[in-house]
């Protein structure tokens, strides 16, 4: 894994975020099935009614299950499109918000990041999962997935991956650290571009 970036460099890539402000509309209504149970297992670990931060919360839909569901959600995007498209669709504000400017300390049960921080740059990723570690309250959850790979590149669409192998990816939780517990499984599917993918499906909890 490649050394940390200074903090003053971008934790966001302009030319992917570019995308999702113009294929907002097309990318929240794109046709899926309502499949909730990763969704549905962090939440039973969560107390009931507990304090969610959503990264990359998209069209709003998982966001949308949670509120539902009686939780206390705050959805956040870094595309300012994909931001209003979910803000309409949730029907109250959702913030505009880089990984790298995440400051909480001790303020939510569980972080959800479903497809969003494997766009993060590698480099950056150690530091932005320290972030998540500091916003959870002691013994919060984290959930977040990433497209597997040996490395950065970018997709037929030209949105940046990190695309880390798994060692990589515990590498950048270490840097992040101490974590009380991490679990990394793997799984097969497919993305917003049509291509089958290994998928890295992270586990994470907060020290007590």
């Amino acid at each position: 894994m490649k050394a940390p970036a200074p903090e003053s460099a971008p934790a966001h890539d302009a030319e992917t975020l570019a995308f999702y402000d113009r294929e907002a509309e097309t990318y929240a209504a794109r046709p899926h099935a309502a499949r909730f149970e990763r969704l549905h297992r962090f939440l039973a670990l969560a107390p009931p009614g507990g304090t969610i931060l959503e990264l990359g919360t998209g069209g709003g839909r998982d966001a949308a299950e949670m509120i539902r569901l009686g939780f206390d959600v705050t959805p956040t995007d870094g595309s300012a499109g994909l931001a209003a498209v979910a803000t309409r669709t949730l029907g109250r504000p959702v913030r505009l918000m880089r990984f790298e400017t995440l400051d909480e300390v001790a303020a939510f049960d569980g972080v959800w990041a479903n497809a969003s921080l494997l766009h993060a740059p590698l480099e950056r990723l150690g530091g932005i999962l320290g972030r998540v570690r500091r916003a959870l309250t002691p013994g919060g959850r984290f959930f977040a997935t990433f497209k597997a790979g040996d490395g950065p590149g970018r997709d037929s669409l030209g949105r940046y991956y990190n695309f880390p192998s798994e060692a990589m990816l515990r590498a950048a939780f270490a840097e992040g650290g101490p974590w009380a517990s991490l679990e990394i499984e793997h799984d097969h599917g497919g993305g917003y571009d049509g291509v089958e993918r290994d998928w890295l499906i992270c586990w994470a909890v907060a020290p007590s």
